[in-house]
C-alpha cells in the first residue's frame, strides 16, 4: 500500500486541479465571484489598481495554466517532486486567500447566495496535505548523494 501511496496522492491532486480548469477557463459565475472578491479585497488594502484589475480579469486563466502544468508534473514519477512543490505553493496561496480575505472558508457560489459549505476549502486542505506527504515520500529519491548520510 505504501508503495502506491505517491500515485494515489498524485491522482487526487491532479483530479482537484484538473476538475477546476473548466470553471477557470470558461469564466464561470463561481470563478468570477472568487477572483472579483479577491481583486476587490486587493483594492481595499491598497494594492495598485492595475494589479487588482489584472487579477480579476486574468487570475483564473493564469492559475488554471499553473494548475494544469502542476498536474502534468505530478503525474510523471520523474517530475513528481517538482509538481508537489508547485502544488503546495499554489494551494498555500489559495488557503491564505480563503482564511484572510472576504472570500472565506464557506464561500458564496452564486448571486442567489448559495454556498459551497466549505467544500472548496476542504479540497484545498486535502491538496496541501497530499503535496506535503508527496514531498516527504519522494525526498529520498531526489536527495543529492552528499546529503544521504546527514
Amino acid at each position: 500500500m505504501l508503495k502506491n501511496l505517491p500515485t494515489f496522492l498524485s491522482i487526487y491532486i491532479a483530479f482537484v486541479f484538473l476538475q477546476s480548469l473548466f470553471f477557470k477557463f470558461s469564466g464561470s459565475e463561481q470563478s468570477d465571484m472568487i477572483f472579483t472578491t479577491v481583486g476587490n479585497w486587493m483594492l481595499d488594502i491598497g494594492i495598485q489598481e492595475s494589479i487588482a484589475n489584472d487579477f480579476i480579469s486574468f487570475g483564473g486563466i493564469v492559475l488554471g495554466v499553473i494548475e494544469l502544468l502542476t498536474s502534468v508534473l505530478i503525474l510523471i514519477p520523474q517530475t513528481r517532486i517538482w509538481g508537489a512543490l508547485a502544488g503546495i505553493t499554489t494551494i498555500s496561496g489559495a488557503i491564505f486567500l480563503h482564511l484572510f480575505t472576504p472570500l472565506g472558508v464557506i464561500r458564496v457560489v452564486d448571486v442567489a447566495g448559495n454556498t459551497d459549505g466549505g467544500l472548496l476549502f476542504a479540497m484545498a486542505c486535502g491538496v496541501w496535505l497530499s503535496c506535503a506527504c508527496l514531498l516527504y515520500l519522494e525526498r529520498e529519491r531526489h536527495m543529492p548523494p552528499a546529503f544521504e548520510s546527514v
